[in-house]
């Protein structure tokens, strides 16, 4: 028996009746045609489907989308302004060449958001600890690290000229 829920994803109420145990990567994916979130393990060890619920990383693939009725989800489409404008993140992981075979970037890109929004300038040990549960099968981490803190830097508030 399906459940009806109600989802805002990237800033778009849906409503959908669902499998019981659908999880939400596949209410993503197929419901809703976000295919940016990755399906890797499906067990939760990879990172490559996660997203953002209510603020925190939460991996897709192991989250239950009856359980996600009434909450605000951001997948990696989201994180652009618009069609024409990247995200600072996704400007930096492109700049730095920290997308190999671009796998894990959906994930890795919301791994450093949730990251950048409480410490918006992370050591590289720091960076290296909130990616800790993102795999890269390309060994990329080196240019993902300078990339994530390259982003901290372009997200940072710039000071507002004094007149």
């Amino acid at each position: 028996m399906k459940h009806d829920i109600s989802l805002t994803v990237n800033g778009d109420t849906y409503t959908l009746a669902v499998e019981p145990w659908h999880t939400l990567n596949e209410v993503l994916r197929e419901d809703l045609n976000l295919t940016g979130t990755k399906l890797g393990c499906g067990s939760g060890d990879c990172g490559a489907c996660t997203v953002m619920v209510e603020g925190k990383s939460v991996s897709s693939c192991l989250t239950l989308a009856v359980e996600m009725d009434g909450k605000e989800i951001l997948t990696v489409e989201g994180l652009a302004p618009s069609g024409e404008t990247l995200h600072p993140i996704q400007k930096a992981f492109i700049e730095k060449g920290a997308i190999q075979c671009g796998f894990c970037t959906p994930g890795m890109e919301i791994s450093a958001l949730n990251l950048l929004k409480s410490n918006p300038s992370p050591s590289d040990t720091q960076i290296r600890s909130a990616i800790s549960g993102n795999l890269c099968r390309c060994t990329g981490y080196n240019k993902i690290v300078v990339a994530i803190d390259e982003a901290g830097r372009q997200m940072k508030p710039q000071p507002k000229a004094k007149r």
